[in-house]
C-alpha cells in the first residue's frame, strides 16, 4: 500500500514539473534556512553544559545599590573576601573557586608577546569545570605561587615542540614563573577561555596583590567567584541568607549596613551566555530573546514554505477532483486518499530535505565567517538533532498536505463527475488567506531590516562628543612617567601625532569605577547622592580627544594643586544640582583628590549608545593609567610606522600591540551588525519563497482563465487592461498584508530600539518603502504570467478548452 502511494506521489510530482519544481525549491530553501538557525540556536543553547557540574555550578554576581535602593551597578564580579567566607559559612557549598583575569607581558627567551586571557585561579579550579590536561599534575598545578600553566596553542607558540613543563617564564618583567602543566582549549561554547592559568596563590604576595588585601578588599569587585553546590544544595536557601551574610562581614557605608546598598546573587552557570545582563561580562554574551526572535523566523520561513504548496495544491484541486471523484466511485476509502496526498506531500518534502541539505553544507562556511562560530555539518549527525530533524521533515510534510489531503477528499464523487465543484473552488478564500500570511511574514521582516539599518547609520552618524578617527590605542606601559614623558615629546616632535593622553580606561569601555564623592553641604562636607562614576587621566586626555569644556578648565602643569582637584562633567553637575558655571570652585572631594572641582566638560558618550551618558568625576593620577591614547595626524600607514620606531626606542623589551578607537567602537555594535545581515538574509528569503508560490499561483490562474482571457480580447480588451485586471486581485491581498505587518512590525521594532538610550525614529516613509518594494517584486512576479496570457491568440485560448 505504501509503495503504491509513494508510486503514485512520484508520478504526479513528475507529471506537473512546473509545479513541483516551485515547491521542492520553496520547501527547500525554506528547510535550508531553518537548519541553519537550528544549528545556531542549538550552539548558543549549549554554553558551559559541556562542565559535569554544570547543573550544580553558580557564578556569584553583586548589585550595587543607589540611595533610592535602585541598581546603580551590576557586576559578575566580586570582592575577593567573599569566596573564602561562603565556603565557611554556608554548608551547601562543596567548592568555591576564584579567579580574575589580568593580562600581562610574557616572555620567553626571544619571545616576548602582551597577552590578555590570562587568569589567575585557585587550585580547586579543577574540581569546578573540566579541563583537559595534557600535560602536568591537575592536582598540584595550580597550588605554588608563581606557577603557569599554559593551553596547548600558547605552549606551542612560545615552545614550539619542546615540553614546556619545568620551565621558566618572566611575567611584566616582575616576576619569574614556573611552567607546571598544559591543557587543552575550551569548547567555543564556554563563557570564558583561558590562555594562562597562573596560580591564584600567587596573590598572597605583597608585590603583586598581598594576603591581607584578599581577606580586607571590599571594594575591589574584579574576582570572578564561583559555587560548586552539593548534589542536595539550594541555591534559593543560599541567596535568602546572603542579607545576613554581607551584615555579618561587609563594613557599613555612610551609616547603610551592607544589604542595604549591595545584593550578592547565584547565577546557573548555563545562563551567563543568555540570560547575564551585568555591567562587566569576562567575554561578550549572548541574549535569549534573540534566540527566540530567530527561532520564530526560521519558524515563519518554513511557513512561508508550507504554505505555498498548500496554496498550488489547492488551486490544482479542480484538475484532481475527478481522480478523487473515480477512486471514491471504484470504492476508495477517505482515509486511502488522505494517505496518498499525504504521501505525496511528503515525498516532497524529502526530496527537498535532500536539496535543503546541501545548501546547508554551501552555506555554514559564510555563516561561521558572519558568526565567528564553528559550526559543522557534523552537529546534524547528533542523535538529538537527528531526531529533531526526521520530525521536522516529517512535520513539514504533514502540515504541507493536511489541508490539500482532507480538502479534496471531501468532495462528493457525483458533484465532482458532474463538473459541480471546479466552479466553486474560483474563489479560494483560504487562498488569499495564505498570501497574505506569507507577505504579512515578508514586509514585517523589509520593516524590521530598514529600521535596524537606519538605527546603525544614527550611532555611525551620531556626535559623540570626542575625536574618535585615527586614535591610536596602547596597552600599559607601567608608571613609568619618565619614559612616558620623553616618549611624548619625541612622537610630537616627528609630525605623526596630534597629541597623546593616558587614562585609566579609554572610551568605548564600561565606566565600572567609583570612589564615593563628597560634597559641601552646609558647614561640612556630606556623601554626594548620585551615583558618580570615576575616571582617572592625565593632563592631556582631555586635548587629546578635543572634548568641550562647558566651564572651568582642564588639568594643567602651571598649577601644582591639580592633584587635588575634580572636573566633572555636565551629567554630573546637573545631577549635584548646579549648572556648570555654579560647579566652578565648589569644594569636592573623589578618592584621593580632595580639593575643589576647577572644570566641567560636555557631556561625551564615554560608553556605548546604548547607555544614557553617565555622572562622572575625572581626578588627575600619575597612577594606574593602563591606557596611551595617540591621535594620529596625516596619513595613517606612515604615522603608525613612525610610532613604533620611536616606541621601540624608549620601550624596546615591550611588542608594540596596539588597536584603533573606532574599531573598538564599532565591536559595541556587532550584535546589531549581525542582526542587520540577518535581518536582510531573511526578509530577501522570505519574499523569494513568497514570489515563487505567486508565480505558481499565477501560473495556475492563466490557465484557468484562458478562455475568459480570449473572450475578452474578441470583445476589443487591450493587453494593459487584461494585466491590470489580472493583477489587481494579487495586489489587493499584497496591501491587505501590508496593512497587517506594519502594526506588528512597529511595535516589535519599538521595542528593540527601547535597548538603546539614543535612537532614530521609526519613519513614516519605511512602511510606505517596505510595501511600495514587495507590490514592486509581487507586481513583476504575477505580470510575468498576465503579460504572456493577455499576448495569447484568442483563437487559441476560445480553442484551449
Amino acid at each position: 500500500m505504501l509503495r503504491n502511494y509513494f508510486l503514485i506521489a512520484f508520478r504526479n510530482l513528475r507529471k506537473h514539473k512546473s509545479f513541483s519544481f516551485i515547491n521542492i525549491t520553496g520547501v527547500a530553501v525554506g528547510l535550508a534556512c531553518f537548519l541553519l538557525i537550528a544549528l545556531y540556536v542549538q550552539d548558543e543553547l549549549s554554553y558551559d553544559r559541556y562542565n559535569t557540574h554544570a547543573d550544580r555550578t553558580y557564578r556569584l554576581t553583586r548589585t550595587f545599590l543607589s540611595s533610592e535602593g535602585t541598581a546603580s551597578l551590576r557586576l559578575a564580579q566580586a570582592a575577593p573576601p567573599f569566596g573564602p567566607l561562603i565556603k565557611q559559612d554556608f554548608p551547601e557549598a562543596e567548592q568555591v573557586v576564584r579567579t580574575i583575569d589580568n593580562g600581562g607581558l610574557v616572555k620567553y627567551g626571544e619571545h616576548s608577546f602582551n597577552e590578555e586571557d590570562m587568569f589567575f585561579a585557585e587550585a580547586n579550579l579543577f574540581k569546578v569545570f573540566d579541563f583537559d590536561v595534557t600535560s602536568g599534575n591537575p592536582e598540584h598545578a595550580l597550588v605554588n605561587p608563581f606557577s603557569i600553566m599554559f593551553s596547548r596553542p600558547m605552549a606551542e607558540k612560545y615552545f614550539g615542540r619542546d615540553n614546556p613543563v619545568g620551565k621558566t617564564v618572566r611575567l611584566n618583567d616582575q616576576f619569574d614563573l614556573t611552567v607546571t602543566g598544559v591543557f587543552e582549549p575550551l569548547p567555543a561554547q564556554s563563557h570564558f577561555h583561558p590562555s594562562f592559568l597562573v596560580s591564584f596563590s600567587t596573590f598572597n604576595d605583597n608585590r603583586v596583590y598581598g594576603a591581607e588585601q584578599l581577606r580586607t578588599s571590599w571594594s575591589n569587585n574584579s574576582f570572578n567567584t564561583y559555587v560548586l553546590l552539593k548534589p542536595n544544595g539550594n541555591p534559593q536557601r543560599m541567596e535568602a541568607g546572603f542579607p545576613a551574610f554581607q551584615d555579618k562581614y561587609v563594613p557599613a557605608e555612610e551609616g547603610r549596613k551592607a544589604s542595604a546598598f549591595s545584593v550578592l546573587n547565584l547565577q546557573k552557570l548555563t545562563d551567563i551566555h543568555l540570560k547575564s545582563h551585568t555591567d562587566s561580562e569576562i567575554e561578550p554574551t549572548g541574549d535569549m530573546s534573540y534566540i527566540y526572535l530567530f527561532s520564530a523566523i526560521g519558524l515563519f520561513i518554513l511557513l512561508i514554505a508550507c504554505i505555498n504548496y498548500m496554496n498550488l495544491a489547492t488551486a490544482r484541486s479542480a484538475g484532481r477532483a475527478k481522480e478523487v471523484g473515480m477512486r471514491k466511485v471504484v470504492g476508495a476509502l477517505r482515509s486511502q486518499l488522505i494517505g496518498q496526498f499525504l504521501s505525496e506531500s511528503i515525498l516532497l518534502v524529502t526530496f527537498a530535505l535532500g536539496i535543503a541539505i546541501l545548501l546547508l553544507v554551501l552555506c555554514l562556511p559564510a555563516l561561521n565567517a558572519f558568526t565567528q562560530k564553528q559550526l559543522s555539518f557534523q552537529q546534524l549527525l547528533d542523535p538529538v538533532f537527528l531526531s529533531i530533524l526526521v520530525g521536522i521533515t516529517l512535520l513539514t510534510g504533514l502540515v504541507a498536505g493536511s489541508y490539500p489531503a482532507f480538502f479534496l477528499t471531501s468532495f462528493r464523487p457525483l458533484g465532482v463527475l458532474k463538473g459541480q465543484i471546479a466552479s466553486t473552488m474560483r474563489t479560494g478564500k483560504l487562498r488569499q488567506v495564505l498570501v497574505v500570511t506569507q507577505f504579512t511574514i515578508a514586509i514585517a521582516l523589509i520593516i524590521s531590516t530598514v529600521v535596524v539599518y537606519n538605527q546603525m547609520k544614527y550611532i555611525q552618524n551620531y556626535r559623540l562628543g570626542y575625536a574618535k578617527d585615527q586614535v591610536l590605542l596602547l596597552s600599559d606601559i607601567g608608571d613609568s612617567t619618565t619614559n612616558y614623558e620623553t616618549l611624548k615629546q619625541q612622537l610630537i616632535r616627528t609630525g605623526a601625532v596630534r597629541d597623546m593622553g593616558r587614562s585609566s580606561r579609554v572610551p568605548s569601555g564600561r565606566l565600572l569605577d567609583s570612589y564615593g564623592g563628597m560634597a559641601m553641604k552646609g558647614d561640612s562636607m556630606a556623601p554626594v547622592k548620585i551615583n558618580l562614576r570615576g575616571l582617572r587621566v592625565d593632563y592631556d586626555f582631555i586635548p587629546a580627544y578635543q572634548i568641550g569644556m562647558a566651564a572651568g578648565r582642564n588639568f594643567s602643569r602651571d598649577y601644582s594643586t591639580d592633584t587635588s582637584m575634580v572636573v566633572l562633567n555636565e551629567t554630573a553637575a546637573r545631577q549635584l544640582g548646579w549648572t556648570p558655571e555654579q560647579a566652578i570652585g565648589k569644594p569636592f572631594q573623589y578618592g584621593p583628590a580632595k580639593g575643589q572641582i576647577i572644570g566641567v566638560t560636555k557631556d561625551y558618550h564615554f560608553e556605548s549608545l546604548h547607555q544614557q551618558v553617565a555622572a562622572l568625576a575625572m581626578i588627575l593620577t600619575p597612577r594606574q593609567l593602563n591606557w596611551i591614547s595617540i591621535p594620529l595626524k596625516g596619513n595613517v600607514t606612515a604615522s603608525i610606522q613612525q610610532v613604533e620606531s620611536v616606541w621601540k626606542q624608549y620601550f624596546p623589551q615591550r611588542p608594540f600591540d596596539y588597536q584603533f578607537l573606532d574599531s573598538r567602537f564599532d565591536r559595541l555594535y556587532a550584535r546589531e551588525q549581525t542582526q542587520q545581515t540577518l535581518f536582510s538574509i531573511f526578509a530577501g528569503v522570505a519574499i523569494l519563497i513568497s514570489c515563487l508560490g505567486l508565480f505558481g499561483l499565477s501560473m495556475f490562474m492563466a490557465e484557468q482563465r484562458t478562455k475568459e482571457i480570449g473572450i475578452r480580447k474578441v470583445l476589443g480588451a487591450s493587453e494593459a487592461s487584461l494585466v491590470a485586471l489580472f493583477s489587481q486581485d494579487f495586489m489587493k491581498l499584497v496591501l491587505v498584508a501590508l496593512v497587517i505587518a506594519s502594526p506588528v512590525a512597529w511595535y516589535a521594532m519599538h521595542t528593540w530600539l527601547s535597548d538603546f538610550a539614543y535612537r532614530t525614529d521609526i519613519h513614516w516613509w519605511i512602511f510606505l518603502l517596505a510595501g511600495g518594494l514587495t507590490i514592486l517584486i509581487a507586481l513583476l512576479t504575477v505580470s510575468f504570467q498576465s503579460v504572456k496570457a493577455a499576448l495569447m491568440n484568442p483563437v487559441k485560448s476560445l480553442r484551449s478548452e
